[in-house]
């Protein structure tokens, strides 16, 4: 896969803070008749369209799924083109019924409002997480691991399951060099590092990053998520102590664990004043509210939204410019994770538009037989359904797109679910962002982890050997939540 240099970077982002800010200057000129959206703005009826329309959103997450495990070197090399053509796939055809007028503003609206936030917020903390390099080395002791991943959990809300990761995979894997049983290190660190750490606010987990995007308030998912995460996170960290002390008595025979290896501190310190200002420009974006806005072809952008990117991009440069090159060195840091990610997610966020407006069409479209799962006879939410049937199409599909399937099958308007509908929201939420767990395919941090861990030796599971795992451990504890809080 290729890579790109922070410099090379660096020059990229320099031209998508010009770009953007052309675009401000284009748009500010403007507002005086595009202040709000047209009110004549194309509009897709999801009553009309068929399944087949889904096709190319199922193609790209399949293709997300599978080509890496069965076809894995073919898609190293040609993920983007794979993306390129199931965009097309849905592009091509949907032109060509529905006219260029709503293509435009449907490709328009989900990149002005959707794509490009979600991928320069992705950009910012893979970035500036990519810069915090801890140096020395802890003795591997059950006591020790436990505390590295009760931080990693705690710390991944804000500096998202990504980041958080790749800053304590590699010193709790380089902690436990000299021991013979990881593999349940490995696998614990993603149930909670990976995962479930990231539920408290929208920078956590890329699916509460496009619920704020809707509209829901920045620290929603931390008090309505709070007790579901301690529900979880506590039993799991006792659950590993427990397991980490049996096999560390087992290695009687292995020699005593090393010496603190140098003094513990954290390179690229930096890095984490940027990390507060990238949680203030987010924070920023969903508590002012000047009232004015851009119209880009009937899509109205607000204010706050395009200075909160320009504010991100920036915090981006100046973590470039800033870091110690040692830093990025010792994290083993790259672009390609990145870049795959932006390519994919092109097309998701394309190939899922006609699923939406199937799904707004509620029992008039033609997913009625999914809207009547997650709906009793009375047409009230089964929140127990949308729990679990969000987190089964988290764990084998990515969890950002699942979420806002779900999110928009249960009405799509934020201050409603979280007003009216919490428990809904939080059932959808929970289920996204907890069951990305469950697979390697769940959560992008999963398979980066993974693979971290076996370029340092450790012989991971296979797909269903980590599914034994998962199945054992956190379903129980999914039921319990289940009847915890969303019976």
């Amino acid at each position: 896969m290729n890579t790109l240099a922070p410099a090379s970077c660096s020059r990229f982002l320099v031209r998508v803070v010009a770009i953007i800010a052309g675009l401000a200057s284009m748009l500010s000129a403007g507002t005086a008749f595009a202040a709000v959206a047209s009110a004549d703005a194309p509009h897709l009826d999801g009553a009309a369209l068929g399944l087949l329309w889904g096709l190319p959103f199922a193609g790209i997450l399949l293709s997300i799924a599978l080509f890496p495990l069965f076809a894995p070197h073919f898609w190293e090399h040609h993920f983007g083109k794979v993306s390129a053509f199931w965009g097309l796939a849905f592009l091509v055809p949907f032109a060509l019924m529905f006219g260029v007028e709503l293509t435009l503003y449907s490709v328009l609206h989900t990149a002005l409002l959707e794509y490009i936030p979600f991928i320069i917020l992705l950009f910012a903390l893979f970035t500036v997480a990519g810069g915090i390099s801890l140096k020395g080395t802890l003795p591997g002791t059950p006591l020790a691991n436990t505390v590295m991943m009760a931080i990693g959990t705690g710390i991944a809300s804000w500096m998202g399951t990504t980041g958080a990761s790749m800053l304590l995979i590699r010193p709790i894997l380089q902690a436990n060099l000299w021991r013979k049983k990881v593999v349940h290190i490995v696998v614990f660190f993603i149930f909670l590092v990976s995962n479930i750490g990231g539920s408290l606010t929208p920078l956590g987990d890329p699916p509460l990053f496009l619920g704020f995007l809707k509209g829901v308030e920045f620290f929603w998912t931390t008090t309505h998520l709070f007790a579901e995460t301690v529900t979880l996170a506590l039993p799991l960290l006792a659950l590993f102590f427990l397991i980490d002390s049996y096999y560390y008595r087992k290695e009687a025979d292995v020699p005593a664990p090393p010496a603190l290896k140098g003094h513990l501190g954290v390179e690229g310190l930096v890095n984490v004043v940027l990390l507060a200002a990238i949680v203030g420009a987010v924070l920023m974006s969903g508590i002012w509210e000047p009232g004015i806005s851009f119209s880009v072809y009937h899509n109205e952008i607000p204010l706050q939204n395009l200075v909160r990117d320009v504010l991100l991009v920036a915090i981006a440069l100046l973590s470039l410019r800033l870091t110690p090159k040692t830093a990025h060195e010792s994290n083993a840091f790259s672009w390609g994770p990145m870049l795959e990610v932006a390519k994919l997610f092109a097309s998701i966020f394309l190939t899922i538009v006609p699923v939406i407006a199937i799904l707004r069409a509620g029992p008039d479209g033609a997913l009625r037989s999914v809207v009547a799962l997650v709906t009793d006879a009375s047409g009230a939410p089964n929140n127990a359904m949308y729990f679990w049937l969000t987190g089964a199409l988290s764990s084998f599909l990515d969890n950002a797109p699942t979420y806002l399937v779900f999110f928009n099958l249960a009405g799509g308007e934020a201050n409603r679910l979280m007003y009216e509908l919490p428990l809904t929201l939080a059932a959808i939420s929970a289920g996204a962002v907890f069951m990305g767990a469950n697979t390697y395919i769940g959560n992008a941090p999963n398979f980066m982890v993974k693979a971290i861990a076996e370029s340092r030796g450790v012989k991971m599971p296979s797909f269903f050997g980590y599914m034994a795992w998962s199945v054992g451990v956190l379903i129980p504890l999914f039921l319990i939540c289940t009847v915890l809080f969303f019976s």
